[in-house]
């Protein structure tokens, strides 16, 4: 892989896990506001940065389906 193909990565601000055996952490742009509970240990998080490739989060808009019709 060369540098071209390589995401741009950016300061990130993010919920991490207190738990040290614990490893999960969440981006603050997709969690909860207020105080976080690990998904996984349900344990207590802290705020923290990590270098993190952009994503884009914009919904796409699509037509709505009627009730009954399906994509086949």
């Amino acid at each position: 892989m060369n540098e071209e193909e390589k995401p741009q990565l950016i300061a990130t601000k993010i919920w991490k896990c207190k738990n040290a055996e614990c490893k999960a952490w969440v981006r603050e742009e997709f969690a909860e506001a207020g105080e976080q509970a690990c998904p996984i240990c349900k344990g207590p998080m802290h705020r923290s940065m990590r270098h993190l490739p952009k994503v884009q989060n914009k919904i796409k808009s699509q037509p709505r389906k009627k009730k009954g019709e399906f994509d086949f």
